[in-house]
């Protein structure tokens, strides 16, 4: 039988909603995996949770707020208890991610820094022994000038392509950015890679999440694994 992924994905959604507690700041990712972690939480909230949810995309805030999730902004709380978001690529081992293809990578990094514990939860095709194995690293750029930082991240031996929204208009991000998908020959040092894309000009973040996951929930065709940061 074929797995049904989305299937998997929720479960594996529902499995990190447990993490949450009550009086919570919790951040609220982006993305179809963490669609269903904000359904999960929409229920329990139904259910008497009291919790307080910052949203990383529009998307994600309207989708809470239909739910009935109280949300509030980085003026009234500067620091997260725990956020719970989806991911492109994890490390095993490191635990280490690609993050970004949802579009809404700067908000997600600057959640994620303010938060105490980040839980990802992906399906298992999302786990790869080392970073850039299948997903492009989505690096976040200014309007002005990103041709510009398009060539300097090429001295990085990235292949940068800006991404569009439609054929003839480039997709812009909450922020107001460009978005560049680079793909990497090999990446071999992660934390270096972050430090010299974030070193350029006219990046405004990238995709490359270090160090950052404190737990990482797998849907597999098998059931739903736990990994925890070494």
């Amino acid at each position: 039988m074929p797995v049904d992924r989305d299937k998997l994905k929720q479960q594996a959604a529902l499995r990190a909603v447990e993490f949450v507690e009550d009086s919570m700041i919790v951040g609220l990712g982006t993305g179809s995996t963490a669609y269903f972690v904000v359904e999960g939480l929409g229920a329990r909230v139904a259910g008497g949770l009291k919790i307080t949810g910052i949203p990383t995309s529009e998307r994600t805030a309207t989708q809470a707020r239909s739910l009935g999730i109280p949300l509030a902004t980085f003026a009234e709380h500067q620091h997260i208890d725990l956020t719970i978001d989806g991911a492109d690529e994890v490390e095993r081992g490191s635990l280490n991610l690609i993050k970004g293809l949802g579009g809404a990578l700067l908000r997600e990094k600057i959640v994620a820094n303010a938060s105490r514990r980040l839980v990802i939860v992906v399906d298992q095709e999302k786990l790869v022994d080392r970073l850039g194995d299948h997903t492009a690293v989505p690096v976040e750029v200014t309007q002005f000038g990103w041709q510009a930082t398009a060539a300097r991240l090429k001295e990085l031996s990235a292949e940068p392509v800006l991404r569009h929204a439609h054929e003839d208009h480039p997709f812009i991000t909450d922020g107001g950015n460009y978005t560049l998908d680079c793909r990497f020959p090999r990446i071999d040092d992660p934390r270096r890679l972050e430090n010299a894309i974030n070193a350029i000009v006219g990046v405004v973040d990238c995709g490359l999440f270090i160090g950052r996951a404190s737990a990482v929930v797998v849907a597999a065709s098998d059931g739903i694994h736990v990994m925890n940061a070494l």
